[in-house]
């Protein structure tokens, strides 16, 4: 089979929520309309400020998957796929998905939703095809009662090749676990499968297939060990539709998948929600490229980037957690909107990432944090410092990677004795994408990626 050309994963775009502050000024006369208005204002920031602990988790999981198509060599093929969850009222991240919640009346909700979907081929071809990719639209809830649910969903990839998805589901849950099985009918229109399934613009036996509905059952869930310990895991079988059963390109009636994990959760269905000590904050950061590796980063052998490639990067703070296994861990979600600046090798490009971050402090003598986060990221445009180590390597590059970020940084009011700098910090971090050692279909089974010495200032509100 000769393939060529490609499926991409659209842009992944973070939310974020924004606080601002409002101060009321005391003094013994009543206080006049405008004054009581600011004062109520105040009030609601600092509520919004004292966040109680919220649904979130990470985790690392293994996908494994049947392939459909013929003359691969392979019966299956598996990939490392980090996730992160996360939901509040108006935002949601569950695992390969994402979305915002646009209108909810009582039993009835609709979301904006952002999917990855992946493409099963044999990993020595999943570089060359571009690994897999994503799709966008609306779904439409119903929740029944009694853990019974239906979804509906319209949804597209980036050249408009759609689909729709009616889901039946239910949920079992206790304080040591969480199932979740569905049963849902997928239809698929004329280009969605000719393209995926037929092959049919970049295979040399590629053809046009008719549209049709696949049927897909399983179950998905999560089993409390210890703390905030879980194991994860998910269980898939999908039965193609006769145009692709029949198509010249499949060898196969259904298709099974298995994911299989572990991650860290919160624990608040066996000790209840709290209140945090922690409070949001923004980070600014700026920095120059290296073409040294994270490893010799870290042990102080930085390469400087002869064309001085540099990025500016705005980072946001949402709180999760104060605690982690009883340790005191300050825990994240963490948006951030990145800007690498032209150069005479690059041109300017944007950055999106969404990630959850911990800090871990210390006192000596002041108080220092180190930090780790974990997540995603997506880049516009591919940059010099990244393009240029995977054309030695030989791997087409990936929009979508890997994120990570570490950090040290120091508290100001405590290294100058100042008390009005105590929720002041600034530090150095390195900002890492990379694809996580060719293990990753969904960033095309690379090896590779980039870093940054960047220095930050961040500041709690």
């Amino acid at each position: 089979m000769v393939l060529r050309n490609i499926f991409t994963l659209p842009s992944f775009v973070a939310s974020a929520a924004i606080f601002t502050s409002m101060g009321a000024f005391a003094t013994s006369e009543p206080l006049p309309q405008d004054a009581i208005v600011t004062e109520e204002a105040h009030a609601d920031v600092e509520t919004l400020r004292s966040k109680r602990s919220e649904n979130w988790g990470i985790a690392a999981t293994m996908r494994s998957a049947g392939i459909p198509y013929k003359d691969t060599g392979s019966d299956y093929v598996s990939s490392f796929v980090p996730m992160m969850f996360y939901q509040d009222e108006a935002f949601f991240i569950n695992g390969t998905e994402g979305g915002i919640r646009l209108w909810e009346k009582d039993e009835w909700r609709l979301n904006a939703i952002l999917r990855m979907r992946f493409i099963d081929l044999p990993r020595d071809v999943q570089n060359d095809i571009g690994g897999d990719t994503g799709d966008y639209g609306f779904q439409l809830k119903r929740d029944f009662g009694d853990g019974w649910y239906s979804d509906l969903e319209f949804l597209s990839d980036k050249s408009e090749r759609f689909h729709g998805i009616a889901t039946l589901g239910k949920t079992f849950e206790s304080d040591d676990y969480f199932l979740d099985a569905t049963a849902s009918v997928r239809y698929k229109d004329a280009d969605f499968n000719s393209y995926y399934y037929g092959l049919s613009e970049f295979s040399d036996r590629g053809e046009r297939l008719g549209a049709g509905a696949d049927i897909k059952v399983g179950v998905r869930g999560r089993y409390h060990v210890y703390s905030n310990l879980y194991l994860v895991g998910a269980t898939y079988a999908t039965y193609f539709d006769s145009n692709v059963r029949n198509a010249s390109s499949i060898d196969a009636d259904w298709q099974g998948e298995v994911f299989a994990g572990f991650g860290f959760f919160n624990d608040n269905r066996r000790h209840g929600e709290r209140e945090l000590s922690t409070r949001p904050y923004w980070r600014l950061a700026h920095g120059r490229a290296t073409p040294s590796n994270i490893g010799d980063i870290i042990a102080g052998d930085s390469e400087k980037d002869p064309f001085n490639n540099q990025l500016t990067s705005l980072f946001y703070g949402h709180p999760l957690t104060d605690s982690l296994f009883g340790v005191p861990l300050d825990i994240y979600l963490t948006p951030g909107v990145v800007w690498h600046w032209n150069s005479e090798v690059q041109a300017s490009s944007s950055e999106f990432v969404m990630a959850i971050k911990a800090f871990y402090e210390v006192e000596w003598p002041t108080k220092w944090r180190i930090g780790v986060a974990e997540g995603l990221s997506y880049v516009n445009n591919i940059t010099y410092i990244e393009q240029t180590e995977l054309d030695e390597k030989g791997y087409e590059p990936s929009n979508l990677l890997n994120y990570i970020d570490l950090s040290l940084d120091v508290n100001l009011g405590d290294l100058f004795n100042i008390r009005a700098l105590d929720r002041a910090w600034f530090g150095y971090s390195i900002h890492h994408r990379s694809a996580i050692f060719e293990k990753a279909s969904q960033f095309g089974r690379i090896k590779g990626g980039s870093n940054y010495n960047t220095l930050y200032v961040q500041v709690e509100f």
